[in-house]
């Protein structure tokens, strides 16, 4: 019975060795991990802060661009129409300057084609087949 004994003693030892050496990884890694998670976190944190940052910088910049721009366009409008009050030869011609201008700053009525043609959407506007009876009408569908 002796000679058995290192033979079960040998195996058993392997194995309780190999319990704690496993057991001793497991809170090492489980240390590591965590630490290393946080550290990813706190990266992933500050780059979504600084892209925060950078998207609200981009459109303060994109809104006094406009501002710029708007102020522009009316010192232009301004140019224009003292330039056509003072430089104008006659009364119909500055009329004609000052007409110009005013027209511009609207925005251009839609252009219809005619009714009686082929439509081609190269030349002409898209038709509007829409009438009081149509599938937009507030009775559309209604039995009377």
């Amino acid at each position: 019975m002796e000679q058995s004994l290192p033979v079960w003693l040998i195996p058993a030892l392997t194995l309780v060795g190999g319990i704690i050496i496993g057991v001793i990884l497991a809170r090492v890694l489980q240390r590591t991990s965590p630490g290393k998670t946080q550290d990813q976190l706190d990266e992933l944190q500050e780059r979504f802060d600084s892209y925060q940052s950078e998207v609200v910088t981009h459109f303060n910049t994109t809104a006094s661009l406009v501002k710029k721009l708007t102020q522009n366009y009316q010192d232009v409008q301004q140019h224009l129409s003292v330039g056509a009050e003072r430089l104008a030869l006659d009364e119909v011609t500055r009329e004609r300057l000052l007409a110009s201008l005013v027209d511009d700053s609207k925005p251009r009525e839609r252009i219809r084609a005619p009714q009686d043609s082929q439509f081609d959407p190269a030349t002409e506007a898209p038709r509007d087949y829409s009438d009081d009876t149509g599938t937009l009408s507030e009775g559309y569908g209604l039995k009377r």
